[in-house]
């Protein structure tokens, strides 16, 4: 897990479990020394769906009333792009909230390969984040020239690229604080002198009302709200890789990156949870509870004031008899 500041980029926490004892040599494993959410790579998922929403509208290759008729299935030559269910003719927002492989895929099929390479590659995805911490991964992002029609539909959808949870936490900082994207820090710091505009002003705030869907009733994180906050976030449930053998089909990343207050972000917090072995594997019913939680706390700490005060708990007291 990672938490960033969203207005200037500040690592504030990045956790790892199960963690270790270093006076505890015994039972000591390499495998647990390193700081995962900084030197481990995973494929994203549906994380990065918002960020193709965006990419479209800002480059103008769909306009906002946009819709897609998804039907379930989108054939791409030999290739088919499936959704968990036949959602009918989506629009931008319900193709987040719904979280369409099919709808996002037929955006992504509407930008040329350079622009939408170009955008992902802004973001920081396949190029170390620059905190300096030793071993800090860099993820990976095919080459454009090497795209085919299928690898952008995938590539939509947050397959065929590797990312760190402290890269993907940087690229939401575009989100959030209103397409600037910040650099990463480790020391703390008042303001980012390297912060670099990737979305405009009105595409990056129009995606982060979509993303306030995805923890409403019908959305797929219901479980991410904050109580007297308004949040905004994406789930991902992402398929392990297995070599050669392509993918199991039984072995996930469960994934949730979002923000709160989303109504003027100052957190964002990117959970994955490696092969999660409760019976659930999907990022909405795993990763989402964990942002939740650590959500409301932090926003607690840091004495940031509620914005949606109606969603606070009420505690009664019973009068001693």
């Amino acid at each position: 897990m990672v938490v960033l500041d969203a207005k200037n980029g500040e690592i504030l926490a990045a956790v790892n479990q199960p963690s270790f004892n270093p006076n505890t040599r015994s039972s000591l494993k390499e495998s647990l020394y390193r700081n995962r959410a900084l030197t481990d790579v995973f494929e994203p998922g549906s994380t990065v769906k918002p960020f193709v929403v965006a990419a479209a509208l800002d480059g103008g290759y769909v306009s906002p009333n946009a819709t897609f008729a998804t039907h379930g299935t989108y054939q791409i030559g030999r290739n088919t792009v499936k959704d968990v269910h036949n959602y009918g003719t989506l629009d931008l927002t319900h193709v987040i909230k719904k979280s369409s492989n099919v709808g996002v895929s037929m955006m992504a099929l509407k930008m040329p390969p350079k622009y939408f390479w170009g955008v992902y590659h802004r973001l920081g995805f396949g190029i170390s984040a620059g905190s300096g911490f030793p071993g800090e991964a860099s993820g990976t992002l095919m080459d454009y020239k090497r795209w085919h029609d299928f690898d952008r539909a995938i590539l939509s959808f947050g397959y065929g690229l590797s990312s760190s949870a402290l890269q993907l936490a940087r690229a939401y900082t575009a989100l959030a604080d209103d397409g600037i994207l910040h650099s990463v820090s480790l020391l703390k710091r008042e303001e980012d002198d390297d912060a670099v505009r990737v979305f405009s002003a009105k595409t990056a705030i129009s995606v982060r009302k979509m993303m306030e869907t995805v923890l409403m009733k019908d959305g797929t994180a219901y479980e991410a709200r904050v109580d007297g906050y308004t949040a905004a976030g994406k789930t991902g449930t992402v398929k392990k890789a297995s070599g050669s053998r392509g993918y199991t089909e039984k072995n996930y990343f469960a994934v949730f990156a979002g923000m709160a207050p989303a109504s003027d972000p100052r957190l964002i917090i990117v959970v994955m949870i490696d092969e999660p072995s409760a019976g659930q594997y999907y990022g909405g019913l795993v990763s989402a509870p964990v942002f939740s939680k650590v959500m409301a706390g932090a926003l607690r700490i840091l004495e940031v004031a509620p914005d949606q005060e109606e969603t606070m708990p009420i505690l009664l007291t019973q009068k001693s008899q």
